[in-house]
């Protein structure tokens, strides 16, 4: 998404009872090194064919096996305000992902000719036209994926592996369009920021590299769009352009601009966009109402959410806690995942969603902008959702373009969506849909939390975390504050004496009194719902960090069925979510297991006790094991 501004920065300190420093005279967001990449020494421009007021721009040539596009403007070089839709006419049918974009990336194993159909709509204007490409049959490198961008957003490439293996002396280029400057590059994937531009414009990026000892190549095709100049105290640079999932929405006119533009200025009132809970009485559940208020970047995103929430979503927990607030945004540049007072929404990370390798291309990759915090401190937390002694969900390596079910999507959703919904919950929970007065939900949350209303206030009033040293740690770790040197010193047996007496079930549980809550509720409804565990663990952080090198010092599986959690636990689930009786759900809880101390992480995935060394553990030939996740890498605090 756009770059969170350090006054943005400052809210959330504020607003959410965080320990570290809220100086916003200093911006907290890390700077990236960048360089200017080369120009390509010999280029072959792309074939312009004009028909009426749109002109579409085609590849010099189209090869099996290689992903592809074509490219469809406006004589008047602007596409903001248009709507493009796309459609196959003629050839062997293609799997079409992204049929909502300017830009329509597709890839053919069969040679021959192909047609499709735009119709582009908007700004009181409607235009159809038709075009026609020949494929050829042959082979090379292919470079993903071919899209819309708006100007200033960050970006990533990838490139395939041929056969299953990484081209050599890789080299990158641009071919066509203005200078970028990229912030990382290896012989895998680009990460860059879109240049900014006066009228869109097409950017051609190319990757150049050895396959089998012979040099091959492929251009990668993006258009980058003008945007409108940014007048947004909450962002400071463009975010991506986003639709009304449903067009026929009465909600489609104020989504984006009452929550995702760079125009935003302040809140929307109330009466222009409520809560969902509010469009009925007594919060009755309406799915419809729900996807109504869906503001997606591509339509796939929208797609797979709602079959996640007709499908998946058996006791509707979502469709209840989703009551709560006016949006739910899905765009390729939100990472990581947040919840936001100011506009009421929830903001989701499309990594949990996709379905197949090319939907998973339209995503962005580059890394969660707090990545760099903490480098100083000699510990990791890490953690991961468990069933049956092995990972609950099922990791696909985006090297090798797997496609994945509904199914194994949903443990990491559902407890994303269980955590992000808990913030909202603990700000307006259904009980007080009613009595909202506004005209804006930041009044109103500004009189309830200066009032110490909220869930996580009574919590944090009434049962506090006692751990100084853990909420310091916790300043440096998700916050950016410096190390000091006694911090600096702690050693992961040091840590462990702080965390474990107490009576937080994660680190993260320690950056504010709103992700202890969240923490809370997340993982107490994943082991409830749906029998998946949580372990986490105080490792120590060797030079090359993974499942295997990283060695626990103490860790706990299911540790929110802890005595002195439980009743943390049971009282924001009652707040929450009063159908569900907490105390209960805690009692009803798999005792907690303890790790061995000793042993990497990925040795204690079995803790019963004929457990497997790790080296002897039975992988599904499409899975691996999943990176190291550590803790609150996830999730941004709510902001404000």
């Amino acid at each position: 998404m756009g770059r969170i501004t350090p006054v943005l920065i400052a809210l959330l300190l504020a607003g959410c009872g965080g320990s570290g420093s809220n100086d916003d005279s200093a911006d907290n967001n890390p700077v990236i090194d960048s360089t200017a990449l080369a120009r390509c020494s010999a280029v072959t421009p792309l074939q312009t064919v004009s028909q009426g007021a749109l002109v579409f721009y085609l590849q010099p040539q189209y090869i099996t096996g290689q992903q592809s596009s074509i490219v469809a403007g406006l004589s008047s070089q602007q596409s903001h305000g248009y709507h493009f839709s796309w459609q196959q006419t003629s050839g062997t049918p293609l799997p079409l992902s992204v049929t909502d974009q300017p830009v329509l990336p597709f890839e053919t194993a069969v040679a021959g000719d192909y047609g499709f159909s735009v119709t582009v709509s908007g700004n009181n204007q409607h235009y159809q036209a038709d075009i026609a490409i020949t494929v050829s049959q042959d082979s090379g490198l292919s470079l993903r994926l071919d899209h819309a961008l708006v100007e200033g957003a960050d970006a990533s490439l990838r490139l395939d592996r041929p056969n299953g293996n990484l081209a050599q002396n890789v080299s990158w280029c641009v071919a066509q369009g203005p200078d970028i400057h990229i912030s990382s590059d290896s012989d895998e994937q680009l990460l860059f920021s879109a240049p900014q531009v006066t009228q869109d414009t097409l950017l051609v990026v190319r990757a150049t590299g050895l396959v089998d000892g012979v040099s091959q190549s492929d251009d990668v095709n993006l258009l980058i769009t003008n945007e409108a100049t940014i007048n947004s105290a909450y962002f400071d640079t463009p975010v991506a352009r986003t639709h009304s999932y449903r067009q026929d929405s009465p909600w489609a006119d104020v989504l984006q601009p009452c929550v995702y533009s760079n125009q935003l200025r302040s809140s929307c009132t109330l009466s222009a966009l409520p809560l969902i809970g509010q469009e009925t009485a007594d919060n009755h559940i309406d799915k419809a109402a729900i996807m109504n208020r869906v503001l997606v970047s591509h339509d796939w995103m929208g797609q797979n959410f709602e079959a996640f929430l007709d499908t998946l979503d058996t006791h509707s927990d979502f469709a209840k806690l989703l009551q709560s607030v006016t949006a739910i945004v899905i765009s390729y540049d939100v990472r990581p995942s947040f919840y936001w007072v100011v506009t009421g929404a929830i903001y989701l990370d499309p990594e949990d969603l996709w379905l197949s390798a090319s939907e998973r291309d339209t995503i962005n990759e580059a890394p969660d902008y707090r990545s760099a915090y903490g480098e100083d401190l000699q510990f990791l937390v890490p953690w991961r959702y468990v069933k049956n002694n092995d990972y609950a969900s099922v990791y696909r390596n985006p090297v090798l373009r797997q496609s994945r079910t509904l199914t194994e999507l949903a443990p990491d959703l559902a407890s994303l969506l269980y955590h992000e919904l808990a913030h909202a919950n603990d700000y307006f929970p259904r009980s007080i849909h009613g009595s909202l007065s506004g005209p804006t939900l930041l009044d109103d949350y500004s009189r309830r939390s200066s009032a110490k209303a909220l869930g996580s206030d009574q919590l944090s009033n009434q049962l506090p975390l006692q751990s100084a040293e853990m909420q310091a740690l916790a300043s440096v770790r998700f916050h950016g504050s410096s190390a000091s040197a006694v911090q600096k010193a702690y050693l992961p047996d040091d840590v462990a004496g702080f965390f474990s007496p107490d009576s937080a079930n994660d680190f993260y549980n320690y950056s504010t009194s709103r992700e202890d809550a969240a923490m809370l509720f997340e993982e107490a409804m994943m082991s409830y719902r749906l029998g998946i565990q949580r372990d986490v663990a105080i490792t120590d952080k060797p030079a090359q960090v993974s499942a295997s090198t990283v060695t626990v010092s103490w860790g706990q599986r299911g540790r929110i069925a802890k005595d002195s959690i439980q009743p943390r636990a049971a009282m924001i689930i009652d707040y929450i979510m009063p159908e569900i009786n907490g105390a209960a759900l805690e009692a009803s809880l798999p005792t907690p297991l303890p790790m061995r101390s000793g042993e990497s992480w990925l040795a204690n995935l079995n803790l019963t006790d004929n457990a497997k060394p790790a080296t002897q553990r039975i992988l599904p030939l499409s899975s691996a094991t999943p990176p190291l996740r550590l803790s609150g890498e996830r999730h941004v605090a709510p902001q404000h």
